[in-house]
């Protein structure tokens, strides 16, 4: 006959292996997951382009936002990172993100969104290039499950031009 810890350390372990196996099974199944984003935006006003006294160009905008990202919940998916950032080239890089807005989706009952948000985050590129730049918006998410791997993606969804003097 068994002792009761030895009892006890063999349900323990069976329970840590069987939790494993959930574990592995969550994370084999969330890769053979196609989620299908359908995701717009567009800048609807340009609220103030400038140079700043340090020489750097800043821009603050007003944009919408429509995503449908329920695709992108699974019964693994904990919450979903949402944002969207600017990018654009100039002489010294050959690629400038610059994040302008994010959100955390909870789960897929707030995961539709249709927004039109000024942005979180300034756009400052070190130095004046940003004038006359076409810039394009592309919605990245990151997926956080409850076990395994992280899962990151994008969308380009459109493109702007900035104006070629400075606004206030």
């Amino acid at each position: 006959m068994h002792s009761w810890a030895q009892r006890l350390l063999a349900a323990a372990t069976t329970a840590a292996v069987l939790l494993a196996a959930a574990c592995a099974a969550a994370s084999a199944l969330d890769a053979f997951h196609a989620p299908s984003v359908h995701a717009r935006a567009h800048v609807t006003k340009i609220n103030r382009f400038h140079k700043k006294i340090n020489g750097n160009d800043k821009v603050t905008l007003t944009f919408n936002v429509s995503a449908n990202l329920e695709s992108l919940f699974t019964w693994n998916t904990k919450q979903v990172f949402v944002f969207l950032t600017a990018e654009y080239e100039n002489s010294k890089n050959s690629l400038n993100q610059v994040s302008l807005w994010d959100h955390i989706i909870p789960d897929k009952d707030h995961a539709n969104l249709q927004l039109e948000v000024k942005s979180k985050y300034p756009l400052i590129d070190q130095g004046s290039s940003l004038r006359g730049k076409k810039i394009h918006l592309v919605l990245h998410w990151h997926i956080m499950p409850n076990a395994g791997a992280m899962i990151r993606d994008r969308m380009a969804l459109s493109e702007f031009k900035l104006p070629d003097t400075y606004t206030s």
